[in-house]
């Protein structure tokens, strides 16, 4: 099997680091069942409790909000970022998340719950990029981020068809119980994590930040997105598309009328991400980051305009797995990009992980606005197409005026302690 013959050949060729990777790995695994049981049924909560399509867009939306400002209070106030104490927060948040939700039914209720939401995926990607920065070697960060991709995708595969044996007419406690239970076994593996890492006395390369001013923060915000805008633009696309599946995704199935495989749609959506989360490395080095991030978010959109032709599911999912080998592609050779930038600017890495998390913020507050919107006025299944144009003309955008290697100047590192 390709997957497995790539993964023992990454530990074997890197070590240690590798190990404590793949151990991050499936930790991240087991939190996105988690969180992909959150996040399905939520919009069939909403939609239990009468919201409209477009409501339920933008309470889901909300949540990104919330985690927009978080990623600038990340950086105006922590010194030190550090991946053990952000997974601990994050921890601590999810446990306690599905007990609210399960009570919700307030409009009000459910912006606060979205709020939290945005907050704790941001602590994730917190983490997650504060790892591999520090932990992989400049060269090894696209593929890291693929094997990270690949981990998540397993369990962005495994939520849904779990959800769907276990979903049969409502949802029920049974739904919230499994979904603890795989965050308890992600917290062990992360727990396990810590307690290597301390044994084998690995200390990653850590510079801390002095605090800056609320002016001089927003003043390198804009001076770095100088630089970044075709990969935060890109980012945002990409991340709107995600949130457009996972918002109109659950309604969606419903009406392909798969009975207890429902979960297919979204399962085959995210299978392409643990087949060639695997070989990004190879296609990065062939084709370069950017150019590869950009063609392949192009592929994945010309998919999706296409799904106003395709009236049955037998032909409706092949489509969407097509689709989704282009975006599982694009993701981490964006992701390798900012990488590449941190390691070459460690005194604004806060900055650069912060106009990421911000750019991802902005898709999913976009994403399920526009799914809500599009949803009630065209139908479900136009809706698709639509984003779908979207991204073709964005694409074509980008790969026309983006510069052709996107450098942060070394400058810009200077202007931390003003």
């Amino acid at each position: 099997m390709p997957t497995l013959h790539h993964l023992f050949s990454h530990l074997k060729n890197n070590g240690i680091k590798a190990k404590h990777l793949y151990l991050l790995g499936v930790m991240a695994l087991f939190w996105t069942v988690f969180d992909s049981i959150i996040q399905y049924i939520t919009p069939l909560i909403l939609s239990e409790r009468g919201f409209s399509n477009t409501i339920l867009g933008i309470i889901i939306g909300s949540s990104s909000i919330a985690g927009a400002f978080f990623d600038f209070l990340m950086s105006r106030f922590i010194v030190r970022v550090d991946f053990r104490r952000i997974f601990m927060v994050m921890f601590a948040i999810c446990f306690i998340y599905p007990f609210v939700l399960w009570q919700a039914k307030t409009v009000w209720l459910f912006l606060a719950l979205m709020a939290v939401w945005g907050v704790y995926y941001d602590l994730y990607n917190f983490g997650v990029f504060n790892f591999i920065s520090h932990f992989t070697k400049k060269e090894e960060h696209s593929p890291s981020f693929g094997v990270m991709l690949v981990f998540r995708s397993l369990g962005g595969i495994l939520a849904p068809l779990i959800i769907g044996l276990v979903i049969i007419e409502t949802i029920n406690w049974r739904v919230l119980a499994l979904g603890w239970l795989f965050l308890l076994i992600g917290f062990v593996f992360f727990l396990v994590l810590l307690v290597l890492i301390k044994k084998k006395g690995i200390i990653e390369k850590q510079e801390s930040n002095p605090h800056k001013s609320f002016f001089s923060e927003i003043n390198l915000w804009y001076k770095i997105s100088h630089h970044l805008w075709p990969i935060l633009i890109l980012t945002m696309l990409l991340y709107s598309v995600e949130a457009f599946f996972w918002t109109l995704g659950p309604l969606f199935a419903e009406t392909l009328k798969l009975g207890q495989f429902s979960g297919l749609f979204l399962m085959i959506y995210a299978l392409p991400s643990l087949l060639v989360g695997w070989f990004v490395g190879v296609v990065t080095k062939k084709f370069g980051s950017q150019r590869t991030a950009f063609l392949t978010f192009l592929g994945g959109s010309l998919c999706l305009v296409l799904f106003f032709l395709l009236p049955h599911s037998a032909i409706i999912l092949p489509f969407t797995f097509l689709a989704g080998c282009f975006f599982a592609l694009s993701l981490p050779s964006v992701n390798g990009i900012y990488a590449d930038c941190i390691y070459n600017n460690i005194m604004i890495e806060e900055e650069i992980e912060s106009l990421e998390d911000f750019a991802t913020n902005m898709g999913y507050v976009l994403g399920p606005i526009i799914a809500g919107v599009l949803a009630d006025l065209l139908g479900l299944i136009k809706s698709f197409s639509i984003i779908g144009i979207i991204g073709v003309i964005m694409s074509f955008f980008l790969l026309f005026f983006a510069p052709k290697k996107i450098i942060v100047s070394k400058k810009l590192n200077n202007l931390t302690s003003k």
